[in-house]
């Protein structure tokens, strides 16, 4: 496979794991990836990847904390919201973007990168 390909493949498939369920898969692929490539830019997408789904993960329980508030069941609706259309939107473009790109790795915005 060349290196291109292979590029695209794992880099999609990281950024596209969230897809899969909500549950240990999707998080399990992209460190698998990590761990097994050698590749700088596949690396980069499944750090990004992993990076991504701990910032839905920590803003899903800010969201469930400000609904155990009755002011804050208007905020938790707006911010469940946002995070159930930058869960799918979002994957959907990095994946747009790595088959079109393949060669350099894709920052999602607005996320803390802790890995």
């Amino acid at each position: 496979m060349q290196t291109t390909d292979r590029q695209k493949l794992l880099s999609a498939l990281c950024h596209g794991s969230i897809f899969f369920s909500a549950t240990i898969v999707s998080i399990g692929i992209p460190i698998v990836i990590l761990l097994i490539t050698d590749d700088w830019v596949i690396k980069d997408n499944a750090r990004e990847a992993l990076n991504f789904h701990i910032n839905l993960f920590a803003y899903g329980i800010l969201a469930s904390l400000f609904f155990a508030t009755v002011i804050g069941i208007p905020i938790a609706l707006i911010l469940g919201g946002g995070l159930l259309i930058c869960s799918w939107l979002l994957p959907i473009l990095a994946i747009v973007k790595v088959l079109d790109n393949p060669g350099q790795p894709y920052r999602y915005p607005f996320i803390l990168r802790l890995l």
